[in-house]
């Protein structure tokens, strides 16, 4: 660890690897003309698009972790830009369906080339992509993203008492 780090919460590691991470893909991905938001959604899509699904705003807010507003925002910055294209969904009106242009896939398939690289140099240190360490840091991850906040939970003026 290094001397910078050393005595940091572990909220707080967390918070600035993925500010790190957030800053490498926003600047990795700014000559495809994305930001690591925009990345996110096209990358998702572009996930779903091989099993064949083409997911609701809502569905795509719900498995990028992003506001759905956010993504309805995001959403048309991409089809201005003739990434991807929002649709009607046939069997419920009121959702908006969104799908990859081929622009769009083509883009995207650069990003995720882009990132993967970044993702490679950044897990290097635990022995690679495919490594022990990596495999029992992303077990690590999923573990804490599956584990639910409340917010009130623990809070002091739900116990009553103040701590410093």
């Amino acid at each position: 660890m290094s001397s910078a780090h050393q005595g940091a919460t572990p909220g707080f590691l967390v918070w600035r690897l993925s500010m790190k991470w957030r800053v490498a893909v926003d600047r990795a991905v700014a000559p495809l003309g994305l930001t690591h938001a925009q990345y996110s959604v096209v990358a998702t899509l572009h996930g779903m698009r091989r099993s064949g699904e083409r997911p609701s705003q809502r569905r795509l807010a719900d498995l990028t972790g992003l506001e759905p507003l956010y993504v309805s925002k995001l959403a048309r910055a991409l089809e201005a830009a003739g990434l991807l294209e929002r649709t009607r969904d046939p069997r419920d009106p009121r959702a908006v369906q969104l799908a990859l242009t081929e622009r769009g896939v083509e883009v995207t398939r650069q990003a995720v080339e882009v990132v993967q690289g970044l993702l490679r140099q950044l897990l290097e240190p635990l022995g690679g992509l495919d490594g022990p360490r990596t495999r029992a840091f992303v077990h690590d991850l999923t573990t804490l993203l599956d584990t639910p906040l409340d917010p009130s939970a623990d809070h002091p003026s739900t116990h009553g008492t103040e701590q410093s």
